[in-house]
């Protein structure tokens, strides 16, 4: 079950706007008052989408960020994930572990209730799981292949136990899935459910429920939700959620200058400059759960180079990461440290930053012997250093890979540059058959930190450490870490092993990119952490307000 906790794709930092009170003293002497404006129900905010409706199923949504936006609205999981990447209950009340790791028990809320009144019980949990393990192609396979190993069962109405075949305290995550109705679905299978009506008017458990579809010329054009009154958190203050799509961002901000939409889901470097001149506009940001690394494979016959220690960290040290940022990402990236996110519970805040030293490099490479030609470029054993570096074929990568090639060749190091399509990049990494490659981690919807898969011994063959990076005692803390409950222990574990990592450097952590999200100003209350999915910036929506009254 190992296997499962990674995908490729290709930080965040949090911007709010806190008001001042101001107080007002009379002339004459009185005692000194406070207003303070309190949010009441009531308002309508649209925000535009990027992309087009599909359907609103969360078992369906995997593919269609859109869908997923609407659904984090209309559903609620078992589990959700604060800022900090820990565990908070959402459907359940609370949860405990057995002593050897492999039973998590979980109990229901027993005061929720689906959007039509009836109470949502442990069967729609039984239902909803039944699907994830169905074998259904809809599913991703690392889900569907993860799941079938769980074993479920309902113990009361409010209760179920879970199973695992081997204690796995990374199984949290997986219980952030949102729950489907069974009283609505009965037994339906996922390939009855593609088609089924439910996908235009579910019903869910979630804040908001499902009000109507908006239409024009035969296609949907929106979706409008309304508060409901049965949400275990409480009514929402915001009475109406509307959400209309557009084919681009471009489109979408032309239609919050023309005072169609309060918000845009999301804001890329194209619109950002024009974004930040809008009056009443504010723009949240956070760290997207994405790793950009240059993996660097340790066993290469043709770069046993890369097997000094010394030698990586100069390339490290020869790495201008904020030029890579403001040149080609045009600033949109935060600085990695490390493997583990930051911002999340597990980070090690006071591990050593990578710093940018061009002469340090250098005189690390002389340090090892490297003798130097009539160009400055290092030789060993009078043959050029010499490395290929892989990188995707797209602008951005090949962007970001030139600009890596030059920091090297300015410290001596020769490096050649080679770009593939997306899936024989991957196939050289699971073959181990390149040098050094430029890859994107993505870490969407697993906030548990766990990087095993990555960097473990028991993964250099066939798992995800590509760079087969063999420390014992790295491993030993990972493979603990992901067997103990105690996120005290767990993050004690995680620490070793982040300094293992900074001391030996396996690879070279780049940086995360930016979510930038805009929502006009008079929306209040918007918390906006660091994030999993784009989705979660709805994390806290039923706190969110437009009206208040002052007491």
């Amino acid at each position: 079950m190992y296997k499962f906790r990674w995908q490729f794709l290709i930080v965040f930092v949090t911007a709010l706007l806190v008001g001042a009170i101001l107080f007002f003293q009379q002339a004459q002497p009185r005692p000194e008052t406070e207003d303070t404006p309190n949010p009441i129900s009531g308002g309508t905010y649209t925000e535009a989408l990027t992309g087009d409706f599909l359907r609103l199923n969360p078992m369906l949504d995997h593919f269609n960020q859109v869908d997923r936006d609407i659904d984090r609205l209309l559903f609620s999981s078992l589990i959700r994930f604060d800022s900090f990447g820990l565990p908070v209950g959402d459907l359940a009340e609370n949860w405990n572990v057995s002593a050897d790791g492999t039973v998590f028990t979980i109990n229901l809320r027993l005061d929720a209730v689906w959007h039509d009144g009836t109470p949502l019980t442990s069967q729609d949990v039984i239902y909803t799981v039944s699907l994830l393990q169905g074998g259904s192609n809809l599913i991703p396979e690392d889900l569907r292949d993860f799941w079938s190993q769980i074993t479920v069962h309902a113990i009361s109405d409010s209760t179920l136990e879970f199973a695992l075949p081997v204690a796995y305290a990374p199984f949290l995550d997986y219980l952030s899935f949102q729950i489907l109705p069974a009283h609505i679905l009965g037994n339906l299978g996922m390939d009855e459910l593609v088609d089924h009506a439910f996908n235009l008017s579910p019903v869910g458990s979630g804040p908001y429920r499902f009000d109507s579809l908006q239409t024009e010329n035969g296609s949907i054009t929106g979706v409008n939700l309304v508060a409901s009154e049965f949400y275990f958190e409480g009514r929402p203050f915001i009475d109406e959620i509307h959400f209309r799509y557009y084919p681009d961002e471009l489109a979408a901000l032309q239609a919050y200058q023309a005072g169609e939409v309060d918000g845009l889901s999301q804001v890329s470097a194209e619109i950002l400059p024009t974004v930040l001149n809008q009056t009443g506009l504010n723009l949240y940001s956070s760290r997207q759960p994405v790793l950009s690394i240059v993996f660097l494979n340790l066993r290469s016959a043709d770069a046993s180079i890369l097997q000094q220690v010394d030698f990586r960290k100069a390339l490290m040290a020869g790495v201008n990461r904020q030029a890579i940022i403001d040149n080609v990402l045009s600033g949109q990236a935060v600085l990695a440290q490390g493997p583990i996110m930051p911002g999340n519970w597990a980070y090690y805040e006071d591990q050593s930053a990578y710093r940018f030293d061009p002469d340090g490099a250098r005189q690390t490479l002389a340090a090892l012997g490297l003798s130097q030609d009539a160009n400055g470029r290092f030789l060993s054993e009078g043959a050029l250093v010499e490395l290929s570096l892989l990188v995707q074929d797209d602008s951005q990568h090949v962007g970001i890979g030139q600009m890596l090639q030059q920091n090297w060749e300015n410290i001596g190091i020769t490096v050649n540059l080679e770009s593939l399509p997306y899936d024989q990049l991957v196939a050289a990494l699971e073959g181990r058959n390149y040098e050094m490659a430029l890859v994107d981690i993505d870490l969407s919807d697993t906030p548990d930190p766990d990087p095993y898969q990555f960097w473990a011994e028991s993964q250099t063959e066939t798992g995800q450490n590509y760079s087969q990076w063999t420390n014992a005692t790295a491993s030993t803390y990972l493979e603990q870490a992901r067997q103990t409950p105690t996120y005290d222990i767990r993050k004690r574990l995680y620490r070793n092993f982040q300094v293992l990592f900074d001391e030996e450097l396996p690879s070279l952590p780049l940086f995360s990119p930016v979510y930038n999200y805009a929502v006009k100003d008079s929306v209040s209350n918007l918390v906006f952490g660091p994030i999993y999915n784009p989705a979660d910036r709805f994390n806290y929506v039923e706190d969110w307000y437009i009206l208040t009254r002052v007491e």
